[in-house]
């Protein structure tokens, strides 16, 4: 074997030093591959690794350690990280003094070197160092890609299986476990009196977990808050936190132990149930899991974000877990549908309701699911009944109380959820309340629904149920999940029972050495009484063979109950020299003749070797049974069964989360109640709506209801009864369309006004609502028809309206000047009546114009004159085929600027074709001026007339004269000097009578108009 050629220099052990390099040379049977240099390892007196030859490949990353023993003390020289590289031949600079070849087959020291031998190939290290003032004044060159590579790869793992993930069997993350076994041995049990945080603290980072306090505190306090974890793992005394996320109290402040059902998660640890690893730095051990009788991962979920990959395990209640893991180990084929039916959904710490369960059951399929999650609200009247409140009693999990108050108010100031007047938190020690205040005249329901879709009153849980089974990250479903905790539960049992079982042998060993005692108890004292020390009594009572009947007849009875025979109740490892012989005389082991001089003189009493024999008795049956468990797995199964029965009837409660199995995704609409309405609108423009149960029964000529508190300026221009789920069409000077359902329309008592129309939609400036519309569906037998102020007129089905949309859709494309002055919904059987300003008025059948899209302009309705418009539209039945009569009689009420005006019967209005200039409605002389207003009345009517002053007049219909269409008509309102009639509205009743409260408001002849009727 070529050995080095020269060995290092000396150094001073008391300074650092750099390994520059070792060369390893390979003996007998050696190849090429094993010939290493190690270089850039750091050499320091104190070693962290223990010395011990590894074979390395080439190519491969090594870390190698040579023992250095010198005089008393010792030294470590590691090569860490460094590539495998060919040996360099040749001399190596400032290396002399080359030492003796190695002998083979064996250690050996040349100078300050320790060779080690393997397998017959001898090696040889010597190094050359140089002190730490020459530190990293060379660089060597590394690729960037492979370096991120590794390290990256490195971090990787690290974060995932050291820090971010649970692991399945136990559900705990490092740092979890690490606290809990820190408590464990400081016997900090739910029993105990508590011990301070820090102390706690302290202690886990001291010696397990070297990482920042914090981290570790933050740990602490999530398993002592109730809102978090649903089976609290730590007892806490003192401020916490809370679900409005205020932080907990430093950890000088706080105290805690461990809470009654943690001691499950450590139950048997000391019965080397679980594996221990050294600690950080070697001082310490730890469990690297945790026994875990219940299943900690399903019943508190988990959470975590490590490298390229996330977990979030919901919690669940641990009867219905229990329940589960039964049912698995009854029945090993049941799939996970079966098991669906015993554990439905997760139960979260802070109640709630889980708003459906497909997803739930999505995520027990395969892992990955949605759990959606309600508040918990009821409704509760104020102000004597005339407002309601929403009260919130539960918060879904992980929602933080105060963000969510902040952000409601945040949508109630902006205006995106309207109705709401206050909001109070009026929480307390004795549970939750929160209280959401309405304004008068909201509905409830469909204000809290707007809260669900907008704010954290509905959240959702993404389940992606991600665990490390045997070191590995690994997506799970609910079945995957019950049988890891309980394949890891059989592994535990049958670790506890090898364990008891190796002390009930080394017990019953005890007891044979004491049973011969106490059958030659004379000789005993004898020969340790001569002994001058007690090693050599120990020596001398080892070194015969002893007699004792009492020991057979007791081994005799153990081999006939024993399994397995004699060797049965022997310790392993028991040399075949020690115990019964087959002469029939005993020899003592070592522990049984130390245990007798350890042995007090009280034990020497008669009473006592009947204690000895009856509890050798109860040993051997224990050493039966522990093997019988062993021999049979059903009798494990039969243990984990009443292990985890009785953990269900001591720690198992009612399921907090309500579950809503055929809950859907309701639209505000759904959760509105079917009824008529009666809706008003004001001819300054407020609106609002009232149950038609409102309006009671009267006779004939009754005073009826006032419908609305209108100003002297004011009246009803309006009035329907519609249903809350039909839709009201309102159109807009501009052209455009906008939806409203009836049920969005307020609902107000008879005295209110009601709401701005204007504030219901998002509409430009100058831009008003001048008409609306009832509809009750969107079918293709109506249709939309329109007209402009320039003559041009649209009809367009009425399916081109039905999908609605919040900012509203053009109805009909205006040219610059042009504006909207009338829509109707027609169904192909009536005629259109135009009138314009120069007192002309056009009369044509509706199926002159044809169905044309949305996006069309129109086509000509009246042919004007320059600077006249159109003022007014009508839709009146049409003519009576071969009558020239209408079929319902009627009159047309045309009114000028100066005040004059005249009822006109609407059979002097004929037909003529679209697009002409029409005949005469009145004449617009210079007494009259320009007409403002057209409408259809009937003699019961009233109208109301405003001039541009503000004067308003309101009259009978039947007091104005029918006269032609040719005639100048006769004074309605004395305008007075620079005034003028600027508006002529036909006036719905105020009040409303009807013949039965089913018809709702009616008009003063007690009819009530249709749903499909708009009154303009």
């Amino acid at each position: 074997m070529r050995s080095p050629q020269k060995t290092a220099s000396r150094w001073d052990e008391n300074k650092s030093y750099i390994l520059r390099s070792i060369t390893f040379s390979c003996g007998e049977g050696s190849t090429s591959n094993n010939v290493c240099l190690f270089a850039g390892g750091l050499c320091h007196k104190h070693a962290l690794l223990k010395s011990k030859y590894k074979r390395f490949e080439r190519g491969a990353t090594a870390l190698w350690c040579v023992r250095n023993k010198a005089g008393n003390g010792s030294q470590t020289l590691m090569g860490i990280g460094s590539p495998v590289l060919p040996s360099v031949a040749g001399s190596v600079p400032g290396v002399d003094d080359a030492p003796p070849p190695p002998v083979r087959g064996e250690g050996r020291r040349h100078g300050k070197i320790i060779c080690y031998s393997r397998n017959r190939s001898a090696l040889c290290g010597a190094p050359i160092v140089r002190p730490m003032d020459q530190f990293a004044k060379e660089t060597l060159p590394v690729s960037l890609e492979e370096e991120m590579r590794s390290s990256y790869l490195a971090y990787a793992m690290s974060v995932i299986v050291g820090r971010a993930l649970p692991d399945v069997r136990d559900g705990l993350k490092p740092v979890h476990r690490r606290v809990l076994y820190a408590m464990h041995e400081l016997n900090n049990d739910w029993n105990r009196p508590y011990k301070k945080s820090a102390r706690i603290v302290g202690d886990v980072i001291g010696k397990y977990h070297p990482h920042g306090d914090s981290a570790v505190y933050d740990t602490i306090v999530r398993m002592a808050q109730d809102f978090s974890l649903r089976y609290m793992l730590v007892d806490g005394q003192g401020n916490f936190g809370s679900v409005d996320g205020d932080n907990a109290a430093a950890m000088r402040y706080t105290e805690i132990r461990l809470s009654k059902i943690a001691h499950e998660l450590l139950a048997d640890i000391d019965k080397e149930t679980v594996d221990f690893e050294p600690n950080y730095d070697g001082s310490e051990t730890e469990p690297s899991i945790l026994p875990a009788r219940i299943p900690n991962l399903l019943i508190n979920g988990s959470s975590g974000i490590a490298v390229g990959m996330a977990t979030n395990i919901p919690p669940h209640n641990l009867r219905e877990v229990v329940d589960g893991c039964l049912h698995l180990l009854r029945n090993p084929e049941v799939t996970v549908d079966e098991l669906i039916e015993l554990i439905p959904a997760p139960d979260f710490p802070t109640a709630g309701i889980i708003y459906g369960i497909s997803g739930v059951r999505e995520g027990y399929r395969t892992g990955r699911g949605r759990v959606v999650m309600r508040a918990k609200t009821h409704f509760e009247d104020i102000d004597r009944g005339q407002r309601q409140a929403i009260i919130v009693d539960e918060l879904p999990y992980q929602v933080n109380k105060r963000t969510l108050l902040e952000r409601i108010a945040e949508l109630v100031t902006e205006k995106r959820v309207e109705g709401i007047s206050d909001i109070r938190d009026e929480s307390d020690k004795s549970g939750m309340r929160v209280v959401i205040e309405l304004k008068r005249g909201e509905v409830p329901e469909v204000v809290l629904n707007n809260l669900y879709k907008n704010t954290q009153l509905q959240d959702t849980f993404g389940m992606n149920m991600v665990a490390l089974v045997d070191g590995q990250p690994r997506l799970l479903n609910l079945r995957q999940m019950l049988e890891c905790f309980l394949l890891h539960r059989r592994e535990v049992v049958t670790r506890r029972t090898v364990f008891d079982l190796r002390k009930a042998r080394e017990r019953g060993h005890i007891l044979e050495g004491l049973a011969v005692a106490l059958a030659n108890i004379d000789e005993f004292i004898a020969i340790i009484k001569a002994a001058p020390t007690p090693p050599i009594a120990k020596q001398e009572l080892m070194g015969r063979s002893w007699d004792s009947g009492l020991v057979r007849d007791m081994l005799s009875r153990a081999e006939s109950d024993t399994v397995g025979g004699r060797t049965a109740y022997r310790p392993e490892g028991l040399l075949p020299v020690f115990g019964m012989q087959g002469d029939g005389l005993y020899k003592l082991s070592d522990t049984q003749a130390q245990e007798i001089l350890q042995m007090r003189l009280q034990r020497l009493t008669g009473l006592e070797q009947d204690k000895i024999v009856q509890e050798y008795r109860e040993v051997m049956a224990q050493i039966a049974d522990l093997l019988d468990i062993l021999a049979r797995p059903e009798r494990i199964t039969a243990i984990i069964v009443e292990e985890l029965t009785l953990i269900r009837s001591e720690f198992g409660d009612e399921r907090r989360s309500q579950i809503e199995h055929n809950a859907t995704e309701l639209d505000t609409e759904d959760l509105i109640t079917p009824q008529d309405l009666v809706v008003t609108l004001s001819h300054s423009g407020y609106m609002k709506s009232q149950p038609i149960s409102e309006y009671r029964a009267q006779k004939r000529g009754g005073r009826g209801k006032q419908a609305a508190a209108t100003k002297e300026d004011d009246w009803i221009d309006t009035l329907f009864v519609a249903n809350t789920h039909d839709y009201i069409l309102c159109f807009s000077n501009r052209g455009r369309l906008y939806w409203l359902k009836v049920w969005e329309v307020p609902q107000g008592s008879r005295n209110s006004r009601g709401r701005p129309i204007v504030n219901m939609f998002p509409l430009s400036p100058g831009e008003k609502i001048n008409v609306i519309l009832p509809v009750k569906q969107f079918d293709e037998l109506h249709f939309v028809f329109m007209a402009t102020s320039k003559g041009t007129v649209k009809k367009t089905a009425l399916t081109e309206f039905s999908n609605p949309r919040k900012a509203g859709i053009i109805a009909v494309d205006l040219d610059e000047g042009d504006f909207l002055i009338g829509a109707d919904i027609t169904d192909g059987q009536h005629d259109v009546m135009l009138f314009s300003d120069a007192g002309k008025a056009v009369r044509f059948d509706e199926n002159d114009v044809r169905p044309m899209g949305r996006q069309a302009r129109g086509v000509r309705g009246m042919n004007l004159e320059e600077g006249q418009q159109v003022i007014a539209m009508l839709v009146a039945p049409a003519e009576t085929a071969g009558e020239g009569e209408q079929a319902v009689a009627g009159s047309v009420l045309t009114a000028t600027e100066n005040g004059y005006g005249k009822r006109t019967p609407i059979s002097e209005y004929t037909r003529h074709g679209r697009g002409t200039k029409g005949m005469i409605a009145i004449q617009t002389s210079e007494r009259n001026g320009k007409v403002v207003a057209a409408a259809l009345v009937a003699p019961e009517d009233e109208i109301m007339l405003i001039t541009t002053g503000g004067v308003l007049i309101r009259t009978r219909v039947d007091e104005i004269r029918e006269m032609g269409r040719a005639t100048q008509g006769v004074t309605l309102i004395a305008v007075g000097e620079g005034n003028k009639l600027s508006g002529l509205q036909r006036v719905v009743e105020s009040d409303a009578e009807g013949e039965d409260a089913a018809d709702g408001a009616t008009e003063s002849d007690g009819e009530a108009p249709s749903a499909d009727t708009t009154e303009t």
